[in-house]
């Protein structure tokens, strides 16, 4: 091979890497949602289905937002649970429930707010009373239980680590502590203090969901170029802790940088 040939070579091969990675990081991976499935029901008979959604960030309903209200149609959960960072902004409030307008109102949808919503000061009462119309109940540093069947699970909402006020032991009281439960905490990092507290108050915890950190958003062999304060030692996937497990979503929305790299969008199903 010539010299011109191998430098025309060489530079259809970095183009084509070139197109390859923009391709993939301002689309594929922003856009085309992962739906990861988990069963951690041990096959009982009244499964409890929960899909989660987290860090949608949501400026504007797109199309891939409408994927996401089909998908949910399809799959027909039990629960949609909504781990922080809705909206960034009280001036978009109507987007998010656009959003909403998008899922079925039978399905009940349990909320908690993440860092944005204080950043954007989005209203409390007016989240409430959106989530309200929609089937939908915010939780903050409270419990709930849902009923399925001949089952009961408890779901305790935290509030946001780092610009609200997480108090778990606030969180707990009075909950009924031979139910299982499932955990909605914004910011991993808080999930150390879940699990120490819980060391003493013995909670059946199935699973903490969080989410916050992007799973780097932007990440190279495994490692993240940034991960936001209230991250911790967490990025994304399941955490083995003492008394629990917890997984970190990836989430949906992005922020600082409009890209996604090797940190795939997603949402998640579980089955408990």
């Amino acid at each position: 091979m010539n010299r011109r040939k191998f430098v025309k070579k060489l530079f259809l091969s970095l183009l084509g890497l070139f197109t390859f990675i923009y391709i993939d990081s301002f689309w594929f991976e922003k856009y085309i949602i992962d739906w990861t499935i988990f069963d951690l029901s041990r096959k009982k008979k009244s499964r409890i289905k929960i899909i989660q959604l987290t860090d949608l960030h949501l400026r504007e309903i797109k199309y891939f937002h409408k994927s996401i209200g089909a998908k949910i149609f399809y799959e027909n959960p039990d629960i949609i649970v909504f781990t922080g960072d809705s909206i960034t902004s009280h001036k978009r409030l109507h987007v998010l429930e656009d959003f909403l307008n998008l899922l079925e109102l039978n399905i009940l949808k349990i909320v908690i707010l993440g860092n944005k919503e204080y950043d954007g000061k989005v209203p409390l009462e007016d989240l409430k009373n959106l989530f309200k119309k929609h089937n939908g109940i915010v939780l903050v540093n409270e419990n709930y239980v849902f009923f399925k069947k001949n089952r009961k699970i408890n779901i305790i909402g935290i509030d946001d680590f780092l610009k609200g006020n997480s108090n778990f032991n606030f969180a707990i009281k009075d909950i009924d502590k031979t139910l299982e439960t499932v955990v909605l905490n914004h910011c991993p990092e808080y999930s150390d203090e879940i699990n120490i507290i819980n060391e003493i108050e013995n909670i059946p915890i199935k699973m903490i969901l969080s989410g916050h950190t992007h799973g780097g958003q932007i990440t190279f062999f495994g490692k993240e170029l940034y991960k936001p304060g209230g991250s911790g030692r967490f990025l994304k996937g399941w955490y083995n802790l003492t008394t629990t497990k917890m997984y970190v979503s990836k989430g949906i929305g992005i922020t600082i940088l409009p890209i996604r790299f090797c940190a795939r969008a997603e949402a998640s199903i579980f089955y408990i």
